[in-house]
């Protein structure tokens, strides 16, 4: 694990430098020494796919030739590492998503890393299809050895990170006793459906496909989601609450507060900023479209639990974990969620030096998230 003070921080958006609340806050946490990173940013002269890709895809395929090498002479723990350092950087080259032909290649060679890093994990990845709608959802699904039924969790993907990047929350599930079920976000990776509040129904039909698993106990399955997956989660436990058990939200927005004039203001600005960079074509439109007042309110009039109408349905217990400073997902959701539910079962965990996600406290509330999960799920009565 790196060391977090060995960076400074920030909570920007800037992909030309290495800092906690970055731009790389999203993988920092998958390297074990930043020194290539480092010298891989700095090499970095636009975030346009034609010279941004090439970078990334580079030294992605530097280490899975690597891994390759170690497969062939047996060394199977070396090459999954390889492997693994490989897929990171695939992922940091498709980012923000599969938007061109070229980020849909580079996906691609994430997707053939990870399953090269995963093909001797004991007990074993399954990838599998899950049907709902007329639409099919690749996930991956892994299960503990067990005599009987296991608790079981629903790892849900965000914005632009894919559930390549979420293995580590099916590690962290197995290493309690969790059977888990990794699953892209709504119109990213392999889950077709739309980015609307609709595509809950997405959501169900995993939780449903658990439940259905001889592995699993149906009646003990909870929920785990960062950022826009921390939104999801939440959605989730409100639409379905007779099936969800327990959840872990970390960020997600908007559930229902209303920021400040101050804190718009500068919410506004922290995604503006955001919009300043394009990741496709050179002379494309910005990855991340310019927000306003306007847009905010109607993002919120469309998405907060509160105007869907399902925030009383939320009484399951609830793990909300954030920093303070996160310039994405205002951290007012977390004291909005603590207020308008339950007086017990509810708790948070938010770091006042930390950003969105809290990621430069990741080694502590990773670990702990499941094994809060793995205690409520195992409890005589989850809720």
């Amino acid at each position: 694990m790196i060391n977090s003070s060995a960076l400074g921080f920030t909570p920007s958006e800037d992909p030309f430098v290495v800092e906690h609340g970055g731009f790389y806050r999203r993988w920092l946490s998958m390297f074990e020494d930043l020194d290539e990173l480092k010298s891989l940013v700095a090499t970095l002269e636009a975030t346009t796919q034609d010279k941004w890709v090439p970078v990334w895809r580079n030294a992605g395929r530097r280490h899975e030739d690597e891994g390759d090498r170690l497969a062939a002479a047996g060394e199977k723990d070396r090459a999954r590492a390889e492997y693994m350092l490989a897929k990171t950087y695939y992922a940091i080259g498709r980012f923000p998503g599969e938007i061109t032909p070229l980020k849909a290649d580079v996906s691609a060679d994430c997707a053939r890393a990870y399953r090269k890093a995963c093909s001797s994990l004991d007990p074993p990845l399954e990838v599998v299809e899950i049907s709902c709608e007329g639409r099919t959802v690749r996930a991956h699904f892994r299960a503990p050895r067990a005599d009987a039924p296991v608790a079981a969790v629903l790892i849900m993907c965000g914005a632009d990170v894919f559930k390549e990047d979420r293995g580590w929350a099916g590690e962290m599930a197995l290493d309690n006793g969790l059977a888990s079920l990794v699953m892209d976000g709504p119109d990213t990776g392999e889950n077709p459906f739309p980015w609307d509040p609709a595509s809950v129904t997405a959501w169900m039909a995993a939780i449903d496909y658990l439940a259905a698993r001889p592995e699993v106990d149906a009646a003990r399955i909870g929920a785990f989601g960062i950022s826009r997956g921390g939104y999801s989660v939440m959605q989730l436990a409100g639409t379905y609450p007779q099936m969800v058990r327990a959840v872990v939200a970390n960020a997600g927005h908007p559930f229902g507060y209303r920021m400040s004039d101050d804190e718009m203001q500068a919410f506004i600005e922290a995604r503006n900023r955001r919009s300043e960079f394009v990741f496709g074509e050179p002379g494309g439109p910005p990855s991340f479209p310019p927000w306003s007042v306007e847009k905010e309110e109607a993002i919120f009039s469309k998405w907060a639990l509160s105007e869907l109408g399902i925030l009383d349905n939320i009484t399951q217990p609830l793990l909300m974990i954030n920093g303070k400073l996160d310039h994405l997902a205002p951290i007012g959701n977390i004291y909005f969620m603590l207020e308008s539910g339950p007086a017990t079962g509810r708790e948070a965990r938010i770091y006042p030096d930390a950003g969105h996600c809290a990621f430069k406290y990741f080694s502590e509330w990773a670990p702990a998230s499941f094994s809060w999960l793995a205690e409520k799920l195992t409890a005589k009565d989850p809720r």
